[in-house]
Formats: C-alpha cells, sequence, structure tokens
C-alpha cells in the first residue's frame, strides 16, 4: 500500500508493517476498564465507541475544515460517526520479537496457483488497459499485475472496515507498543476527508484495510489524490471497480517514484564471501548505492548482464530461515517498487508473481 510502510504501510505489508495497541486518551483508557474489547473484522462492533465525543477529535475536525475549505458542519459530522476499532489496533501491530524472514515461504504466499490464474484471467480481460498504460508510463504489464495480485488478488480482498473508521483510530489512539505514526495517519484522515469531499462520496461509505488503505491497488487516500488517475477517460477516478483506472494509477504511482523505461528491476549477484565487503554492500539496503565496478571491487559476482548496468545498484539480501540467504542485485526500478510498500521481500513477490502470470500466459 503507497505510503504505509511497511505500509501498509500494507503491508506494509508490510509486507507492509503494522502499528497499534494501549488506548492513549484517559477517556477512552477509562471506559475500556468496564466494556469488554471483542476482536471484530469490520465496523460492527456491539460495543463501539463513537469518536463525536471526544474534544481532540472534534477540534481537529474543525482545523482540517479551515485548513482545507470543507464544511464545518460536513466534516465534524463525519468524524462524529466514526468508531474506535479494536481489530485495527491488533492488526496494526508488528509481528512478535525474532520473527524469522523467510524469502521462500513468503513467496509462497503470493506466488501460487490462485493468484496466477486470477492473474491469467486479469491480463487476459484487460490486455487493452495494460498495454496503454505501458506505452504511457514505462512499466511492463507484469509489473502492474503483479502488484495488483499481491494486494488483493485482483479485488478479491480490498477490506472491509470503514476507512474513516480505521483512520480515526490510528490518529487518535494510536498504540504505545511502537513508534508512533499517529501524524502520518491523521495527515491520511485529513487527505480522506479531502478526496470524499471531492468526489461527493459520505465519508462512511468507502471500505478498505485495517490500516486505511482503498480498492484494488489498496491505496492510502495522499496517494490517490497524488497518483490515481483517468486512464479510460469517463471522468472519473475509481480504484475499487474500474480496472483501467487501477491499472493506469499503479503505474502512474510507479513513474513518479521513479521507475525507468526498459529498465530491469534486478540482476542476479553472488554476495561476497568475505562478510565485511559484504556488510559493507548491504548497509545501504535497498537504495542503489554502488556501480557494477564497485560490486565487482568488493567481491560481488553479477551476471553478465549486471556487469554492463550503466546505473547504481543495491545489494538486497533476502533471508531464508535457517537457510542461505538470496541475493540480487536491485536497479532503481526495483526501488521504485519499494516505494509501494518499503519492503524488499514485497518487491520480489510482486516481480515473481508477475512473472508468473506471464509465463503461464504464453
Amino acid at each position: 500500500m503507497p505510503h504505509l510502510r511497511s505500509t501498509s504501510l500494507r503491508l506494509f505489508l508490510a509486507c507492509a508493517a503494522g502499528l497499534v495497541v494501549a488506548l492513549s486518551t484517559p477517556a477512552l483508557a477509562a471506559k475500556s476498564k468496564h466494556r469488554k474489547h471483542v476482536n471484530v473484522k469490520a465496523d460492527n462492533a456491539p460495543d463501539a465507541v463513537i469518536y463525536g465525543g471526544r474534544e481532540d477529535v472534534m477540534r481537529f475536525a474543525a482545523e482540517v475544515a479551515e485548513r482545507q475549505e470543507l464544511d464545518l458542519a460536513w466534516t465534524q459530522a463525519a468524524l462524529s460517526q466514526s468508531r474506535f476499532m479494536p481489530s485495527v489496533v491488533k492488526y496494526i501491530m508488528p509481528p512478535p520479537a525474532g520473527t524469522a524472514k523467510n524469502w521462500m515461504a513468503y513467496r509462497g504466499r503470493f506466488v501460487e496457483p490462485t493468484r496466477i490464474k486470477a492473474g491469467v484471467a486479469f491480463w487476459n480481460a484487460n490486455e487493452a488497459w495494460l498495454r496503454l498504460a505501458e506505452e504511457r508510463y514505462g512499466v511492463p504489464a507484469e509489473i502492474i499485475v503483479g502488484i495488483i495480485g499481491v494486494e488483493t488478488i485482483f479485488g478479491q480482498q480490498m477490506g472491509n472496515y470503514r476507512i474513516i473508521d480505521a483512520l480515526a483510530t490510528l490518529s487518535f489512539d494510536f498504540p504505545s507498543g511502537r513508534k508512533d505514526r499517529s501524524a502520518f495517519f491523521r495527515e491520511e484522515l485529513e487527505n480522506y476527508l479531502v478526496l470524499t469531499s471531492k468526489e461527493g462520496v459520505d465519508p462512511q461509505s468507502w471500505r478498505g484495510s485495517y490500516a486505511g488503505a482503498i480498492g484494488m491497488p489498496q491505496f492510502m487516500p495522499s496517494s490517490i489524490l497524488k497518483n490515481a488517475v483517468d486512464l479510460n477517460g469517463d471522468g472519473h477516478i475509481d480504484l475499487l471497480g474500474d480496472t483501467a483506472d487501477v491499472i493506469g494509477s499503479v503505474a502512474n504511482f510507479l513513474a513518479n517514484a521513479g521507475w525507468e523505461r526498459g529498465l530491469p528491476t534486478h540482476f542476479d549477484v553472488a554476495a561476497p564471501v568475505d562478510t565485511t565487503k559484504r556488510a559493507l554492500l548491504l548497509a545501504p539496503d535497498i537504495l542503489p548505492s554502488f556501480t557494477a565496478q564497485e560490486f565487482d571491487d568488493h567481491g560481488a559476482a553479477l551476471s553478465d548482464a549486471g556487469t554492463t548496468h550503466p546505473g547504481k545498484l543495491a545489494l538486497v539480501e533476502l533471508q531464508n530461515g535457517d537457510a542461505a540467504p538470496t541475493y540480487v542485485a536491485g536497479t532503481s526500478n526495483f526501488y521504485a517498487i519499494t516505494r509501494y510498500n518499503w519492503s524488499s521481500y514485497y518487491a520480489m513477490a510482486v516481480i515473481a508473481l508477475g512473472d508468473a502470470v506471464k509465463r503461464q500466459r504464453m
């Protein structure tokens, strides 16, 4: 999910990252002592806490209305109906400390028969839009397909949380169990109010992920405002059901993130045997920082195609539990995919799924 790290964000994914735990306000904390917290999948908790009684929430609504020139009554009414969601608090938290990363296991969650079959059907049904997006933005069809497949299985799993509830919970009751990201989610909540006002949509109506991501590509509200495009030219942008707009918006996001037309995402590489030299190449993480010659100078053996790459590269390590890690040399296009979800595992899953779907179509 764009802009949620690992979001989102998703996945954040992260694969996108998660976040929430303790109730942060005295009033809400006090109420929690006298009510049972139940795990819910969406917004139907019988004991939901409504944010309309919170002075800080109504103050935020007034500030947003003034800053964005929105109707004050509309803005306050929207937030007054938003609800604290206990399950958002649960799901946003990171995995337990010490959980081993395993690329092959992670890959297996996404490169599997259900997604591949759905990906072939999606590609076949939208071949013209995928071709147009590649012509316009330079992003290959398999990368676009890979992202949509990893995010929502091509629209099959877009989330069932009211977006305003998820964003309000993370804005006003962000947990103390991890780095505070409430400021980020308040910005997203503000952008969500701007977006729904602009589109003439009831803020209570849109549903998505527990982190507030929306539609088939799981864009955060700020990403919709910045990157969403009307690819089919019907005068309306719809990321919930219009596959043309979804495809164009994903491609535009990557183009805005620095995607270079015709450039591979990565090259095969054998990491340096020397641990000191390997650590030096790994230090910048997924940010391309070294030339092919510098890779060679530090003992990294690139594929033939990699040795002629004119740009910078990143040595990307994908851990495999107790087995030996997998290494690739990521280009700036690999880095662009990680702007969607700041995770090398996510980027490789996108690439692998897209390649699998492409091969299945041949």
